[in-house]
C-alpha cells in the first residue's frame, strides 16, 4: 500500500507550477523544497558534514577565539567577546553560561605573544582548517569539486579571521552603546517609537543571524551565488536556528536526568549537540540557497553540473 507521503510526493511533482495559480505554485515549491531537504538529510551527506564540523570546531574554537581576542584587543572591543559568546550559547541555559566562561578563561590564559613562531603557525593552521572545512562542506552542497588556489584560500581566510570578528563585535558594541544613550531613552518615551523599537529588538536576533548566514553563503563557496538565493537560504536558516534554539533551551531545562547520569560531562554533551544542530541548520540553509539558485534541481530537471 502506498503511503500518504509517497502519494503527496508524486502529486506535487506531477503538477506543473506554471499552470497553477500564484499561491498554488508557491505551495508546490515549498512542498518540493521540504521533500528535497528531507531527502538530503536521509542520504546522510549533510549530517556527516555537520558531525565533521563539530569535531573541527571543538579543536579550533579556543585558537580561533584567541586570535580574534588578540585582534579585538587592538581595537579596544575585546570586552564584547564574552557577551557575544553567551548569546550564541543561550539555548544551553545556565550550562551555556558555564561553558562560555570556561572558554573565555582558556582564551585569556592563552598568550599568543609567547607561543613562538612554531606555536603561532600551529595556532593559525588550526583556525584556517576550520574555515577550510566549512568551504569544503558548502562546496559539497553546491556540487563544486574545485577548491580555491592556496594563495586565494590563505588571503581570504586571513581576511575572515582578522576582519570578521572586528566587524561583528563592533556592531554588537555599537548596538549596546546606542541602547544606553540618553537620546535613545528619550525617544523610547514616545509611544509609537517605543512600540516600533521593541518590535525591532525582537527581530534583531533574526536579522543578525540572517545577515551572518547570507555573508557565509556568498563568500565561502567557490562559486558565484546570487544574493537573492543566499538571502532566501539565510532567512530560512535564521528562522530555523532561532526556533531550534528556543526548543533546545526548553529541552535543556527538562533534561535533569542527563545531568544525573553524565554528571559534569552533561555540559559537554549538550554543547556538542547544539553545535551539531547549528552546523546542520547552516548546511540546510545553504541547500535552500542552492535550490533557489538552481530551480531546475528542485523541479526534477536534474542537478546543476559539477564544477
Amino acid at each position: 500500500m502506498t503511503s500518504p507521503l509517497a502519494l503527496l510526493h508524486t502529486y506535487i511533482h506531477a503538477r506543473d507550477p506554471q499552470q497553477s495559480g500564484r499561491w498554488q505554485a508557491t505551495a508546490i515549491w515549498i512542498l518540493r523544497l521540504i521533500f528535497a531537504l528531507g531527502a538530503e538529510i536521509a542520504s546522510g551527506r549533510l549530517t556527516l558534514w555537520a558531525m565533521s564540523l563539530v569535531y573541527t570546531t571543538l579543536l579550533s574554537m579556543v585558537p580561533l577565539l584567541a586570535v580574534s581576542f588578540s585582534v579585538l584587543k587592538g581595537f579596544g572591543v575585546h570586552n564584547q567577546l564574552l557577551p557575544a559568546l553567551l548569546t550564541l550559547l543561550e539555548p544551553l541555559g545556565q550550562r551555556g553560561i558555564d561553558v562560555g566562561h570556561r572558554i573565555v578563561g582558556f582564551v585569556e590564559n592563552m598568550d599568543v605573544g609567547v607561543l613562538g613562531t612554531l606555536g603561532l603557525a600551529v595556532l593559525i593552521f588550526t583556525v584556517i582548517s576550520l574555515i577550510e572545512k566549512i568551504e569544503k562542506a558548502l562546496n559539497e552542497v553546491w556540487r563544486v569539486q574545485q577548491q580555491r588556489s592556496f594563495a586565494q584560500r590563505f588571503t581570504g581566510y586571513l581576511s575572515i579571521i582578522l576582519i570578521g570578528p572586528v566587524l561583528i563585535f563592533s556592531a554588537v558594541g555599537l548596538t549596546a552603546s546606542l541602547m544606553s544613550q540618553t537620546i535613545t531613552q528619550q525617544l523610547l518615551d514616545i509611544e509609537p517609537l517605543s512600540a516600533v523599537f521593541h518590535v525591532f529588538l525582537k527581530l534583531l536576533p533574526y536579522l543578525l543571524v540572517t545577515a551572518a548566514f547570507t555573508l557565509v553563503y556568498i563568500l565561502i563557496p567557490n562559486t558565484h551565488v546570487k544574493p537573492l538565493a543566499a538571502l532566501t537560504g539565510a532567512i530560512c536558516a535564521g528562522i530555523l536556528w532561532e526556533t531550534a534554539g528556543w526548543l533546545f533551551a526548553n529541552f535543556v531545562v527538562s533534561s535533569g536526568s542527563y545531568t544525573a547520569i553524565y554528571s559534569t560531562f552533561a555540559i559537554l554533551i549538550m554543547f556538542m549537540i547544539w553545535l551539531y544542530l547549528s552546523w546542520l541548520i547552516l548546511l540546510l540553509g545553504a541547500k535552500v540557497a542552492y535550490f533557489v539558485h538552481h530551480p531546475g534541481a528542485l523541479n526534477g530537471a536534474g542537478e546543476a553540473p559539477i564544477r
